[in-house]
């Protein structure tokens, strides 16, 4: 599988090009901004995106929607219960939207992803694993020794849990039960900061360590 990883915006969310080395078929996950820099990792690659995932819709990892979708004409993809910050980004913000400005509205999602489904690239495939905690539309990303698991469980931390829909115990849960129960070697792909695995956060991250 190709990844690569792109930081983007001006929250640094980062954005992953991920696709299928044979079929040279792709998706992009959370294009928080930056535009430009996510299509000239696509074009260097030479895949042909055909899905835009959110895995939840706060707006530093949205951004950039409209322009992505616009130059590959790929679908938005996201869990129902995030897609109304799409169109509304304040709706994942409440009283915090004060703090961010005018935040634009984008283009409404044409793919609603639910827990267990799978979104395919060629000849590879992500399961769909729901990960409320940061947000109730939050999802995880599931593959072969891989997960990308937006803000829900990044190297040594958590996502944070008091914008709307936050809620830490079901986060601690979400990331105990569908995270840390996949292989230790599986590479975590977060939605900020560096890589980890599941191995190391098992031993060392102290919001879940000993789970």
């Amino acid at each position: 599988m190709i990844i690569i990883p792109l930081v983007v915006g001006n929250l640094a969310t980062n954005c992953y090009v991920v696709g299928d080395p044979e079929t040279k078929k792709g998706i992009i996950i959370d294009p928080g901004g930056d535009a430009e820099q996510i299509m000239n990792a696509v074009q260097r690659a030479g895949l042909d995106i055909v899905a835009i995932v959110d895995t939840h819709g706060h707006f530093d990892h949205v951004m950039a929607n409209e322009v992505v979708q616009e130059l590959t004409g790929a679908p938005i993809a996201i869990h129902p219960a995030d897609a109304p910050m799409l169109t509304d980004p304040k709706k994942g913000f409440g009283m915090f939207a004060m703090f961010f400005g005018n935040l634009p509205g984008g283009p409404p999602a044409e793919v609603l992803l639910n827990d267990g489904d799978e979104v395919r690239f060629g000849n590879q495939a992500l399961k769909v694993v729901h990960t409320p905690g940061h947000s109730q539309g939050s999802i995880s990303l599931v593959g072969d020794d891989v997960v990308f698991s937006g803000d829900a469980l990044f190297q040594r931390s958590i996502g944070r849990t008091d914008f709307p829909g936050g809620d830490h115990h079901q986060l601690i849960d979400s990331i105990r039960r569908h995270i840390l129960t996949l292989p230790d070697d599986t590479v975590v792909y977060s939605g900020h900061g560096p890589e980890t695995t599941v191995g190391d956060e098992k031993r060392y991250n102290p919001f879940v360590r000993g789970a």
